[in-house]
């Protein structure tokens, strides 16, 4: 066999997402791409902002001399001081370009991040539910993830961080808004968490660094607030990604940013960017570097989500679901209501309903929505839910 075991492993494990997305596919070849109710895949809705496309077209027909060139690792410095004063706006920290590292998405500054903080053996906290890829990104690195699993409305579960922390313990992923769940972390669980860590660094004698992966961090909705992490928890790590907020998913930026009030915060920063060159990154994409300098600031358009999070929220309870209504990002995170959700997810593909059970982020019992699609799209999906909802549930509608 060429694939090594460990991969063949994690072949198999594999991510449900993209296989939910591939069976959509082939659903809509044969019945028509209008007659499946897609809600797999974390495409944000919606094109670039106007701006910004008039701004790549900009730099693409006159780019400067230095636009498609090597530059340092880190990426360019104008827009990674562009970056550190976006975040000593939102944090009040005293961020520099120095902390900066403009890195392929977030993904890559997770990596990045990783590969700088971790040797063979150390572990890494994972909050479940969680965004599967993490797990494959702490074994990259050698590591061993720890599953500590989040309340039942999805929040911090504070007893159960507090257990999972060893003497090998060397970092906790944070993800909030949360993908899959929607959850946001408002800022008393912060500080709360920040002390469990305090506590922890006792017996760990180092840092514990939280990577805090923040893409969905613009994608916040009435009654809740983004509360930055870096602004509560000393030895933070911020992984940023222009997906969602300027729906640039196939361009790969993003930056990887070190709290100035981290442990050897200026040594983390030249490892980082040694990672950003060993790893294969080499440096982000130039033209997007260039491109997002100056939409740091950038409001995301949240009307699409907040429709659609609504009235699919309104419909499944009606239909007899039950869900924690999300705070922020673009996903739910409904209950099975069947005991096993397998059973479900397949009885939903029947109704042309495609979703992700919770087993692919480590939470069974429970699907994830993806409403990141148009109105009309949640609109017809609308009477299959109610079908789907009566199916499990035993009821019958009166249906002219």
């Amino acid at each position: 066999m060429p694939a090594s075991p460990e991969i063949r492993k994690a072949i198999s494990e594999g991510s449900w997402i993209r296989k939910m997305f591939e069976d959509g596919a082939l659903l809509k070849a044969k019945k028509g791409v209008e007659n499946v109710h897609d809600f797999t895949l974390g495409n944000p809705y919606g094109d670039p902002p106007q701006s910004l496309a008039r701004e790549i077209a900009r730099l693409a027909a006159a780019p400067t001399p230095d636009l498609h060139k090597y530059m340092p690792n880190a990426g360019f410095a104008d827009v990674r001081r562009k970056v550190a004063e976006d975040l000593h706006g939102s944090t009040g920290l005293p961020f520099t370009q120095g902390l900066v590292v403009m890195t392929v998405g977030a993904a890559g500054a997770i990596n990045v991040a990783l590969r700088a903080i971790l040797g063979p053996g150390d572990e890494v906290v994972v909050i479940a539910p969680f965004f599967v890829e993490y797990l494959f990104y702490v074994r990259n690195a050698g590591a061993v993830p720890v599953v500590a699993e989040s309340t039942e409305e999805f929040q911090l579960d504070l007893e159960a961080i507090r257990a999972a922390i060893s003497p090998r313990t060397k970092a906790l992923i944070l993800n909030s808004p949360n993908n899959p769940t929607g959850a946001v972390y408002p800022a008393d669980a912060l500080r709360a968490l920040s002390r469990v860590l305090a506590e922890g660094e006792e017996r760990t004698r180092g840092p514990i660094y939280v990577l805090s992966d923040e893409p969905y961090r613009k994608i916040v909705y009435p009654g809740a607030s983004f509360s930055p992490p870096a602004a509560a928890i000393r030895n933070t790590l911020v992984a940023y990604s222009h997906s969602k907020d300027l729906n640039l998913p196939g361009e790969r930026i993003g930056y990887l940013a070190i709290s100035p009030r981290a442990a050897d915060a200026a040594e983390l920063a030249d490892a980082c960017v040694f990672c950003n060159r060993v790893l294969g990154f080499v440096n982000a994409p130039s033209l997007m570097q260039r491109a997002v300098a100056g939409f740091q600031g950038a409001e995301a358009d949240l009307s699409v989500y907040l429709r659609n999070r609504d009235l699919l929220a309104a419909t499944l309870r009606d239909a007899g679901f039950s869900l924690v209504l999300p705070g922020g990002a673009f996903y739910l995170f409904p209950r099975s209501p069947s005991a096993d959700e397998m059973k479900f997810v397949a009885a939903a593909r029947e109704e042309n309903i495609l979703v992700v059970p919770g087993s692919g982020f480590g939470r069974k019992g429970h699907f994830r929505i993806a409403y990141c699609v148009s109105p009309e799209a949640v609109e017809r999906s609308l009477p299959a839910w109610k079908k789907l909802g009566d199916l499990f549930s035993g009821k019958k509608r009166n249906r002219k």
